[in-house]
């Protein structure tokens, strides 16, 4: 199983549309960074801590690093997942259109183990992703803004943590946010799974996010009873790390639901490439 999966990571890797989401990145948080490094001290007079600064006294560099970081992670639940399904859409979707599955098929290997292969890589692409934009914002945040303690908002609330705590508030929430891209990344695996070509998962993908996202969001009562049971109320359960206190309840709540979902995705798409019929 190893061999496999190291096969489809060799094959996934090989695909030049794999390094969009790196190069995106990798171009878009370091642009960002140099602007507000250029901006300097106006970086840190502008939006909700201008706000703060008309009603305390603010003392030390809340404009750091690590406020830098958790700017970025603002557009995970926006932007992120259309960069992952470019690969996710594109695991089975993508064998279909090249015509390679008979041919992969024909080694000694059943078709859930094949499967199995394809979507460990996809997950390990999804969290190599997510690391890498954990590397850029923070390391290079903390490099050139500094540290400090670091100013959360959320739901209208204002959070201070102190700087002793960022470092393992931080890897809970990229760990929550690879969760939640992992959701993103198996719905895409679905749909791959069901046609023969790459932008079908994509188009569909997106577009069941978008329409879950707007219900999620939505202040209507008659929502109230779905959404906590709809993966998108959990968008951003990254956002639950930077709370005062950890609300271990909530962020187990968010874990189950997407972790669930995850798993009842995967069902359907094994239950769907097991009688699929595969003419080429």
């Amino acid at each position: 199983m190893l061999s496999l999966i190291y096969f489809e990571l060799f094959k996934t890797f090989s695909k030049w549309r794999t390094y969009i989401g790196f190069i995106t990145v990798g171009i878009i948080i370091p642009l960002i960074l140099y602007v507000v490094h250029l901006s300097g001290s106006n970086f840190a007079d502008e939006g909700p801590i201008r706000s703060m600064k008309k009603e305390f006294f603010i003392v030390g560099n809340l404009a750091n690093g690590w406020f830098f970081a958790q700017l970025i992670m603002l557009s995970l639940w926006v932007h992120i997942p259309f960069l992952i399904t470019l690969v996710a859409g594109d695991q089975l979707a993508g064998e279909a259109t090249s015509g390679t599955f008979r041919f992969s098929l024909i080694r000694p290997i059943s078709r859930s183990k094949f499967l199995f292969s394809k979507y460990i890589t996809t997950l390990i692409y999804t969290a190599l992703l997510v690391f890498a934009i954990a590397l850029l914002s923070l390391g290079l945040g903390l490099y050139i803004l500094g540290s400090g303690d670091l100013i959360a908002f959320d739901e209208g609330s204002i959070t201070i943590l102190s700087e002793e705590l960022l470092f393992n508030r931080f890897i809970l929430a990229y760990l929550l946010a690879t969760i939640s891209m992992s959701v993103v990344a198996t719905l895409a695996f679905l749909f791959s799974s069901f046609v023969e070509n790459a932008i079908g998962p994509i188009i569909a993908t997106m577009a069941i996010l978008v329409c879950l996202l707007v219900i999620s969001n939505l202040p209507v009562e008659y929502f109230n009873n779905y959404k906590p049971y709809l993966f998108t109320t959990y968008q951003n359960a990254w956002s639950f790390a930077f709370n005062d206190v950890l609300d271990w309840d909530k962020i187990t709540k968010a874990i189950s639901v997407q972790v669930s979902t995850i798993i009842l995705f995967y069902i359907l798409s094994l239950t769907i490439f097991l009688k699929k019929d595969i003419l080429s």
